[in-house]
């Protein structure tokens, strides 16, 4: 999809822009980047997944990354650079307000770092958005069974794929992460896949079509 322009605190917001217009759009996606990689690479979604209704914004990250360190490491290894990042999206989330994008009108769709940031932001913002796609990622910090966090998340839509040999992401990371969501009330598919690699593959696209397709 070509990308789109923009007026108002859109125009202004650092943002790239693709997909349907904002005025006739269905749905907002959030699409994150990853480690060394920029809105550019990831707005690249928005022709994977193929659906005309949806509008597409793709931030940048200073110097290609959210946060310096592992996504496993203590989360003071990662400030003050994930709370930047997460206050990011609360930004991005306020214009996509201002746009009449509800929360739940609104998809965090994330890709590594991006989908840790992604996953990291609903854990700890229940009723923020209606849905998380995130594509080789889990919850931040070291240990994701015994999060704090309580409020409920009932009636958010959470997708999780990756590689079972994931060189970046622990498939028991994922899987805690499942349950932490689960257990405060979220819809949550996740699939690990037996073919090795940190990639998007063509049935995660699929399941985040549907996905899409389901809300907002």
């Amino acid at each position: 999809m070509p990308s789109i322009s923009a007026s108002g605190p859109l125009a202004a917001s650092r943002l790239l822009l693709a997909g349907s217009d904002p005025k006739e759009a269905r749905l907002a996606v959030v699409a994150i980047h990853g480690r060394g990689a920029s809105g550019a690479d990831i707005i690249g979604l928005a022709d994977a997944f193929g659906l005309d209704d949806v509008f597409y914004v793709a931030p940048d990250a200073p110097g290609g990354a959210w946060y310096p360190n592992r996504f496993t490491e203590p989360l003071e290894a990662n400030e003050p650079y994930l709370t930047k990042a997460l206050g990011r999206i609360d930004e991005i989330l306020a214009l996509l307000k201002g746009e009449g994008f509800g929360p739940e009108r609104v998809v965090l769709a994330g890709f590594s770092q991006g989908a840790c940031l992604s996953l990291e932001y609903l854990a700890r913002n229940a009723g923020s958005v209606a849905g998380v796609l995130g594509f080789s990622g889990g919850l931040i910090g070291p240990d994701a069974a015994n999060r704090p966090e309580t409020a409920s998340l009932a009636g958010t839509k959470v997708f999780m794929g990756c590689s079972r040999g994931d060189p970046f992401i622990p498939a028991l990371r994922v899987m805690e992460t499942e349950r932490h969501l689960a257990d405060r009330g979220a819809e949550v598919e996740t699939v690990l896949y037996p073919e090795p690699g940190h990639s998007i593959n063509a049935d995660e696209i699929g399941r985040a079509v549907r996905l899409l397709t389901s809300v907002g």
